[in-house]
């Protein structure tokens, strides 16, 4: 499947151009446009498509991506059609600019540039100056009358070169820099003098030579030529790599080279450089939002080397900069910036960020693309522009990330805060939930109970969590641990509630006994103070302060008025747009009224699961539950199975009820028996008293029922067949609840989902039975309540016989948690000793380096498409195929995973449900396939 960003940028498939050809822009010629992206890369279309409309842009030209793949195909070469080409186009700048390439006395510099399709910021590499030798910088100071902006050029070139084309460490270069700097008494580089400048670039290339064995080329054509290949192997530095890794942009799309006559804003005062955004990138509003620095180039502001100033005099106050903003102290050029603002923005209909140069008062706009921008300005950007009538809602839609959404919900650190912490940073794990969270350590749920209890704000710190920790993991305020991944228990649990989660923090150490957590040489106890951020994994040994969101605090505490909330307002307008487009419906997996009315609140349109082990995590139903398993005296079973169906039933009528007359699926029992048996010996000695034997004789029973793999084994309906009396209880509790409730004119119309179907005849026992159960329940009470009975297809023969099982089936969902990890062999709790090694690399056996990726993603938070998708979607025809209106969800993790979503629309489900905290961004990622697809 395409990623958001391949579809975003795919327009057109460029496969068979001439790799050799390159595509001019600036004042005679224009060959590309913005249409030409996966050609010519972000930059250089756009340079092209601004030639286009009249925004000066010195002239050049691309290097399309096509040849950056020819060129790591045939071993980093680069071949002579392409530099006759280059050569070409060379001699058209030298006419459109005046100069000459190589020229001794009117020399053409240049700027050699990447630009991938998408944006990938400062991942590649940049060369600028480039045609300056020992005889040209002579030749551009005296052209120019400016001996100091010719030698200011060298210097910065030869660094440049060293660095990026012959991978010299940079530092090494700049530490002369820096001690000449020191010797003149100066600080910034606009106080050296000419003659230290000169001084510098001899200093420098005696260091290149040193380094490289040769002397600092001066031959423009071999510079040239060198900086192409340099930037095409930029497409393969590691820091490239991570990022495509990260944002999944594809190898193989390469990256063009774009060659521009330079634009000098180191002529001194009457020149600069800067960056600047249409709109504020953090928070949207509609205001410039740049910096810019005088007598400077690009990487000065970008590399920090300088402090820059804002462009508006009203940012510039706000700072205690009065009188040093560019619209102050270049008023007009200022005018001229903002014009080109409004015209990139109309011309683009979106946020631009834009790289400019003035050159003695004349102004270049050197790069223009859609700005990054944070999740809360992606919102508000996008309704105002809507408003603003420059793009239409799908456009709209089209530009928020489903994360910003998640973004928006979560408590968070102030990035203040963080900063002044950042001593206590111990390490970072899997960002398993989103949101932050601080307070002491708690080692045990017990011990995070009691901390709830006494009032103070707590962190589940676990080595990995069970079911019997779930009481701790709702007292706690956020949860860590050293083992498990993206899906484990503690994370699945902690998304689903809302509380943010760490796991996978390799070196954590945990001592229960002790009561202390180790990472390092760093040792806090249990009730010291500790910090997660669950949205980039960082763990923190000491106290940060958390903030709730908006929109948490008007839609799920009720605390605020909506209204009162213009964060609230935007996100109101992205949701009720999400759902006009959008054809899925939304539910949510949600097992209390607690974690429904979250849900709702947020937009769910009923249950798409509620796991009934999840009700027995109380120590005393726990207790009912190993007593119906274990007891061999029948009153004993049958008083436990009688409090089971109390206690059930009261839970369902509060789910119900929530609901009112929304759909809800409800899972019967599927618990791994292992993890409801007693473990502890103080929980074996309470067993066995309340089913009346020996800790010897339930020792023997629970040896009994051992498993090598209780994941695979007695759980879901082989439960219900072989304790029939589980599935009556239940059947019972359900039906029960809501006959009371349709009595009470609250409607309710129960789904029965019966779970680990391998067989339909499976299906054909639990259907018989539940049938049964409620006939006999209609006829005692004289009264019925509609009801549906399906099937969780969760296992390969159940998706491979789907059209058989939904013979016996009424609805179809499915459970690509447990699918995934019979699929694949994997299980999700393990999973990490090894998946993120296959993701980021391992030693390829052909070169030796390691980046032969084994898997691309993490299959338990992205479906796996192509295996565990095929399954699905031979399912989905399957069960279509002999139930024509069979409805078909899905209940697993990936029913809140924008990629998956994307997926389920194309495969044609009914609906997604997901953790209730993850509605929202299900909402929009189910838009966003609809205005796709």
């Amino acid at each position: 499947m395409k990623t958001q960003v391949q579809t975003e940028v795919d327009t057109a498939a460029e496969t068979d151009v001439n790799p050799f050809m390159v595509y001019h822009f600036g004042k005679i010629k224009n060959d590309g446009n913005a249409s030409m992206r996966n050609l010519l890369g972000g930059k250089g279309a756009n340079l092209a498509e601004m030639s286009s409309i009249g925004i000066p842009v010195p002239p050049g030209f691309t290097i399309p991506t096509t040849m950056c793949t020819y060129y790591n195909e045939k071993g980093q070469v680069l071949p002579n059609e392409l530099k006759d080409e280059v050569n070409e186009a060379i001699k058209l700048m030298e006419e459109q600019t005046g100069t000459e390439f190589g020229s001794e006395s009117n020399p053409l510099l240049v700027s050699v540039r990447s630009g991938a399709r998408v944006s990938m910021p400062g991942m590649m590499d940049t060369v600028l100056n480039l045609g300056l030798t020992d005889i040209a910088v002579q030749g551009l100071a005296t052209k120019t009358n400016n001996e100091r902006m010719a030698y200011d050029s060298y210097r910065r070139f030869i660094v440049m070169y060293a660095d990026v084309v012959k991978g010299f460490n940079g530092e090494d270069f700049e530490h002369i820099i820096d001690a000449a700097k020191a010797k003149a008494g100066v600080e910034q580089d606009t106080e050296l003098n000419i003659e230290q400048l000169k001084e510098i670039c001899l200093e420098l290339k005696e260091l290149y030579a040193k380094l490289s064995g040769e002397d600092f080329p001066q031959e423009p054509r071999e510079q040239l030529y060198s900086a192409i290949n340099a930037v095409f192997d930029s497409w393969n530095t590691e820091r490239a790599m991570l990022y495509r890794k990260i944002q999944n942009i594809p190898s193989d799309w390469g990256t063009a080279v774009n060659v521009q006559a330079m634009a000098f804003g180191n002529k001194g005062v009457t020149s600069a450089t800067g960056v600047a955004f249409t709109r504020n990138p953090s928070t949207g509003e509609k205001t410039y939002f740049g910096e810019y620095l005088i007598n400077a180039q690009g990487e000065d502001v970008v590399a920090g080397i300088r402090t820059p100033l804002p462009i508006s005099a009203e940012s510039a106050k706000a700072k205690g900069l009065e009188k040093q903003s560019m619209e102050e102290v270049m008023p007009e050029t200022f005018a001229e910036l903002t014009a080109v603002f409004e015209t990139l923005e109309q011309h683009y209909t979106d946020m631009q960020d834009v790289e400019f140069t003035v050159e003695e008062e004349k102004l270049y706009i050197l790069q223009t693309r859609n700005g990054k921008r944070s999740g809360f300005a992606q919102v508000k950007i996008a309704v105002d522009m809507v408003e603003e009538g420059l793009v239409d809602e799908k456009t709209a839609l089209g530009r928020v990330e489903p994360g910003s959404i998640e973004q928006m919900l979560s408590p968070i650190f102030k990035a203040e805060d963080k900063a002044n912490a950042k001593d206590q940073l111990i390490g970072r794990g899997l960002n398993a939930g989103p949101g932050a969270a601080s307070g002491v350590v708690a080692l045990t749920a017990k011990k995070a109970e009691w901390y709830k209890e006494q009032g103070f704000p707590c962190v589940l710190v676990r080595t990995d969590t069970s079911p019997s920790d779930f009481g701790g993991m709702m007292a706690a305020e956020g949860v860590l641990t050293v083992r498990g991944g993206a899906t484990s228990h503690a994370a699945v649990v902690a998304r689903q509630f809302g509380k943010p989660c760490v796991c996978g923090l390799t070196g954590l150490l945990v001592n229960e006994e002790n009561k202390t957590i180790t990472f390092g040489n760093q040792v806090i106890k249990e009730g010291d103070n500790i910090s997660i951020d669950g949205c980039t994994g960082e763990v923190f040994f000491c106290k940060i302060e958390t903030s709730p969101s908006e929109i948490s605090q008007a839609f799920i505490e009720k605390c605020i008025d909506p209204k009162d909330s213009e964060v609230c307002g935007h996100y109101e307008k992205i949701m009720t747009w999400a759902d006009k487009f959008r054809t899925l419906k939304i539910r949510t997996n949600a097992d209390t009224a607690r974690d429904l009315n979250v849900a709702l609140s947020l937009g769910a349109e009923g249950v798409g699961l509620t796991r009934v082990e999840h009700m027995f995590s109380d120590e005393q139903r726990l207790l009912l539950l190993r007593q119906v398993m274990l007891a061999k005296d029948e009153e004993i079973k049958t008083l436990a199975l009688n409090h089971i169906e109390h206690f059930l039933k009261d839970d369902f009528s509060a789910l119900f009820q929530t609901l009112d007359g929304r759909p809800a699926t409800v899972r019967l029992l599927d618990p791994p028996m292992h993890e409801f048996m007693p473990h502890s010996d103080g929980d074996t000695a309470k067993t066995a008293k309340a089913i009346k034997v020996t800790e010897a004789e339930l020792k023997s029973s629970l040896g009994d029922m051992a498993e090598h793999n209780p994941m695979l084994g007695f759980r879901g309906c082989r439960l219900g067949i072989l304790k029939p009396e589980l599935t009556r209880v239940q059947v019972r509790a359900i039906l029960t609840a809501a006959l009371e409730l349709n009595n009470a004119l609250i409607p309710c119309k129960p789904e029965i989902m019966v779970p680990i179907i391998m067989h339909e005849n499976e299906l054909i026992h639990q259907r018989n039975l539940i049938d049964k159960v409620a006939e006999e329940l209609f006829a005692e009470l004289n009264i019925k309540v509609a009801y549906s009975v399906g099937t969780m297809i969760e296992l390969p023969r159940a998706a491979l016989q789907a059209d058989e099982i939904a013979k016996h089936a009424d609805f179809f969902s499915f459970g690509t948690n447990d699918l995934t990890q019979t699929t694949l062999g994997i299980s999700r709790d393990d999973a990490n000793h090894f998946l993120p090694t296959y993701k980021n690399g391992v030693s390829d056996p052909l070169t030796g380096t390691g980046n032969f990726e084994v898997y691309p993603d993490d299959p338990f938070q992205t479906l796996d498409q192509s295996g565990v998708g095929k399954l699905v979607q031979v399912g989905v025809k399957g069960g279509r195929s002999t139930s024509e209106n069979l409805k078909i969800g899905i209940c697993g993790e990936h029913g809140g995973d924008p990629a998956s979503i994307d997926f389920f629309h194309r495969t044609g489900l009914d609906y997604v449900s997901c953790s209730p905290y993850r509605v929202p961004v299900a909402r929009l990622s189910a838009a966003l396939s609809a205005i796709r697809n």
